[in-house]
Parts: structure tokens; C-alpha cells; sequence
């Protein structure tokens, strides 16, 4: 029998991540926990006064990149001459296909291993662009505002709960024993699934999968076992070790 795996990233993302796992045979239920809007309230800066920019994840790149090719595309060239800086292989891939090089990735693609390979000179005294979901965590500001240097944060997407009418028929999923893993690419997705479910209480059996060890450790404040994390905290590895452990189950 195809096991199946419940994947709660937003609907826009969901599509390759579901691809992954077919590709070991897994059957996956599409059960967004979260919706992904543009922030209205901000406007493309002069970039040639920053000397980097740090970019948190695909959706930073997507609607900070689509605002500044539409209202702006004379500050792409400021953004080429800057140092980038990438969370993550498939943000810098994004940017990438802007025609934009970054800094390279850490293995472990989290804000606080991003900051561990920069060097404190390179802060000190000079000023960064940070762009940002309304949610983030602000590791990387503050690891700036440590080292002597000065950021200005932009929020350029929003986090919301999206409409749960599905809730009820996971929920009943999930008690027949239908679902075998239930993943997790970000803090977001993991309190707001909870949220909807009203328990943090899974029936035995089920496995917990967090793409990263910021996810999981949101889980465990949830009070949330995490089963799985990848070696690498992207779609394709993440797939792979959800694969290998259901196949051990």
C-alpha cells in the first residue's frame, strides 16, 4: 500500500515538493497551512547605500524581485554590486536566475549558520538591506546590530492562516491511520496546523518531519516530537530522508 505524506507548505510551493516524493513512490495530501501574501506597505530603497543584502527565502525573493522589476529595474544593477547573501540553496538559485551571485550557502542553510560564516569585519560599520516575511525571527539584525553594523529590515510578504475547511477531513485522515508523515517547512506551518486540529496529540505511528532545526525546534515548543530532519534543509533532501524513514517503518 502507497504510504501517503500530508505536506503543509503554502499551495504555491507545494507542487515540486510533491513531485520529490513521488519520485520514491509516496502519495501526498495537500493541506496548506499557511497562505503566502505581498506586503503592501513598503517601497524599493536606494540600494547603492547599503554595502549587502540578505535574502530569507524563495517568497523574499519573489515579491521583492517582482515589485523592483516592475517599479524599480535601475536598482538591479546597485543589487549586482552588493554583497547577496542567500537562507538556503533554492533562494540563491532564485536570485540566481536574476542574474544575481551570492554569498556562498553554509551545508545547514538557517540564518544562524549564515551568520557563523560571515566574519564580524565584514559588518562592522557597514549598513544591510534585510528583506523579510512579517514573521521572521530577526536572528539575522541582531547578529548585525552585535557586530557594529546597522540593518534596515523590509517586510515584502505576509504569513496568514489560510481558510481551514478541510480541517475536519484530515483530521478524520489522520485517525483512520491514512496518513503515515505529517511535514513541516516552517514554524508557521507547524502552529497554525495544531491550531486547527486543536490538539497536539498525533495517534502512534504517525511520523513528524521538519524541513530545518528552526522548524523543529518550534515544534518541541509546541511540545511536538520531530522524528525526521534532513541533512540539507531543502525540497529534494527533504523528500529523501522522509522516504528512508518510512521505509524503516
Amino acid at each position: 500500500m502507497m504510504k501517503s505524506v500530508l505536506v503543509t507548505r503554502p499551495k504555491h510551493q507545494a507542487a515540486s515538493f510533491v513531485q520529490e516524493l513521488q519520485k520514491y513512490g509516496l502519495n501526498s495530501v495537500v493541506f496548506p497551512t499557511i497562505e503566502i501574501r505581498p506586503a503592501s506597505d513598503w517601497n524599493i530603497p536606494d540600494i547603492s547605500t547599503f554595502s549587502g543584502a540578505f535574502f530569507t527565502s524563495p517568497n523574499s525573493v519573489r515579491y521583492f524581485m517582482e515589485r523592483l522589476t516592475q517599479e524599480a529595474p535601475h536598482e538591479l544593477v546597485h543589487l549586482k554590486a552588493i554583497k547577496v547573501y542567500a537562507v538556503g540553496k533554492t533562494t540563491a538559485r532564485d536570485l540566481a536566475a536574476y542574474g544575481i551571485t551570492t554569498e556562498p550557502v553554509p551545508k545547514v542553510a538557517d540564518a544562524v549558520n549564515l551568520m557563523q560564516t560571515i566574519s564580524p569585519e565584514e559588518i562592522n560599520g557597514k549598513s544591510f538591506l534585510f528583506l523579510k516575511g512579517n514573521l521572521s525571527l530577526g536572528t539575522i539584525p541582531a547578529v548585525i546590530s552585535e557586530r557594529g553594523g546597522s540593518c534596515s529590515a523590509v517586510t515584502v510578504y505576509e504569513n496568514h492562516p489560510p481558510d481551514l475547511n478541510a480541517t475536519e477531513e484530515v483530521r478524520q485522515q489522520i485517525e483512520r491511520g491514512e496518513i503515515s508523515c505529517i511535514t513541516f517547512t516552517s514554524p508557521s506551518t507547524a502552529q497554525n496546523f495544531f491550531q486547527a486540529m486543536g490538539t497536539t496529540v498525533l495517534p502512534e505511528g504517525i511520523l513528524v518531519a521538519a524541513i530545518g532545526q528552526t522548524t523543529a525546534n518550534a515544534l518541541e515548543k509546541l511540545g511536538v516530537n520531530t522524528d525526521i530532519i534532513p541533512r540539507y534543509y531543502d525540497a529534494p533532501h527533504f523528500a529523501e530522508a522522509i522516504a528512508g524513514a518510512l521505509l524503516k517503518a
